[in-house]
């Protein structure tokens, strides 16, 4: 594969050139690159395999269009500079954000080559790792944790189904994904879905949210408006934190449950709908049901087909992968390249107890693109330095990863009753390996009897 990659044209092209640019041509020529001369305002036309830039002060005054051309290329760039541009705060801030590397000038042709080479080879290398990673969901259900994959085969087998679905799980941890999931994979994804936080409608306001109201309905209701279970006819609805519905709520929604029909507010006319409802709660509802905060009948309703999301501090193995997709995401919010995580930072996120899930590792990662000055996000951009103070209980990335599969190969144990086989299938590896695992952290000499 280096050596097809070694052999395959290269393609430099050079945007703003200069004088010292054009004196440059003919060796960069001689060591095999094929060289285009563009202006800035229509280099996105051209394809490269490489890209140099003589940067000037007046770039600087509008950055943008060098940032917006960096980005669509997909490629590597190096900056070609003077020395008083260098040592201004905005070259440096611009170079250290978007280029991989820079060249002062006057040029320097062995360097010049070096520079060019290595950044080719990691372009090469980033568009070949690309094109052979596997495709993530579009709804980004991303992980190869054992519980992520156990999820995603277990939405693909509920999705089909006409079905109520109960998620459940813990404030964070993905629950509209999966019921956006849920619909996309299902026989309703060309139909609406719509979604209500049930607690986040004010008491007065919930009835006509979800069954609309008729004009003159009560005051201030100049006109009909279709409700949240209407305008879901024919697609899914979703009803977020179901467990914070009123009990006199709860009591409307399981007629329209059984019956399939709603009454407008200040309406007289049955109104035949046809939705899926999926349902999704933070709390027990069993608990709940007991406590005599919610319907039992209702319960029984939406808990149909069962969904449990995972905590992110059980899943340990999707930590990076996460950090490195909302990385992707926010640095085109504050317009930067996405920036990599120094092994600290990994460190630290390892050994986070996550108690926000994903939600929290989403909203830290924003924090950390913003914050971040130098090339990669440290575990203080994302408010966890203090984790690393004390080098005593600092733990290297090889501790942190260890310690995580103890932990998942003990809640494996748990899980199964000690069965070898299911535990090893649960965590998705075979039994020698398994057997391995158990060795390495000796959990067999541990327990005999496990043997």
């Amino acid at each position: 594969m280096l050596e097809t990659l070694a052999r395959s044209e290269r393609k430099l092209l050079i945007v703003d050139p200069c004088s010292e640019c054009e004196e440059i041509l003919p060796t960069l020529g001689r060591a095999g690159w094929s060289i285009e001369l563009s202006k800035l305002s229509n280099a996105r036309e051209h394809r490269c395999d490489v890209g140099l830039i003589r940067l000037q002060a007046s770039h600087l005054d509008h950055p943008e269009p060098i940032k917006q051309l960096i980005q669509a290329s997909g490629t590597e760039w190096v900056a070609a500079v003077d020395h008083d541009l260098m040592r201004s705060a905005g070259g440096s801030e611009l170079i250290g954000q978007w280029f991989f590397d820079f060249h002062t000038l006057p040029f320097d042709s062995e360097r010049l080559r070096v520079a060019l080479g290595r950044a080719l080879g990691m372009a090469r290398i980033r568009r070949h790792g690309s094109m052979h990673a596997p495709a993530e969901e579009p709804d980004l259900m991303i992980g190869q944790s054992p519980d992520i994959r156990a999820l995603r085969g277990l939405l693909a087998k509920l999705a089909p189904t006409t079905s109520p679905v109960l998620i459940q799980g813990e404030s964070g941890t993905g629950k509209e994904l999966v019921a956006r999931t849920l619909h996309r994979l299902s026989k309703r994804s060309k139909g609406p879905f719509v979604a209500i936080n049930c607690g986040a409608v004010a008491l007065s306001l919930i009835q006509s949210e979800l069954f609309g109201h008729e004009k003159g309905a009560f005051t201030g209701a100049h006109q009909r408006k279709i409700g949240r279970i209407e305008a879901a006819d024919g697609g899914t609805l979703f009803l977020d934190e179901i467990g914070d519905l009123p009990l006199e709520m709860q009591t409307n929604l399981l007629r329209f449950m059984q019956e399939m029909t709603i009454e407008r507010v200040g309406g007289h006319v049955p109104i035949k709908v046809n939705v899926r409802v999926l349902a999704a709660t933070h709390i027990d509802l069993e608990k709940a049901v007991a406590e005599g905060r919610f319907r039992e009948d209702l319960y029984y309703r939406l808990n149909v087909l069962q969904v449990q999301t995972t905590p992110l501090r059980r899943r340990p193995q999707d930590i990076a992968k996460l950090a490195e997709h909302f990385s992707s995401i926010y640095a085109s919010e504050v317009g930067r390249r996405p920036r990599r995580f120094s092994e600290a930072a990994i460190t630290a996120m390892l050994g986070y107890p996550w108690p926000g899930n994903v939600r929290e590792l989403a909203n830290r990662v924003r924090r950390g693109q913003v914050l971040a000055e130098g090339r990669v996000i440290e575990a203080a951009d994302l408010g966890l330095g203090s984790l690393l103070e004390d080098d005593s209980q600092a733990m290297t990335l090889y501790d942190c990863l260890f310690q995580a599969e103890r932990k998942a190969i003990d809640a494996a144990l748990i899980r199964c009753s000690r069965h070898m086989t299911k535990a090893a299938k649960t965590l998705g590896v075979s039994r020698p390996t398994f057997y391995r695992l158990l060795h390495k952290h000796h959990i067999l000499e541990d327990d005999p009897s496990s043997a």
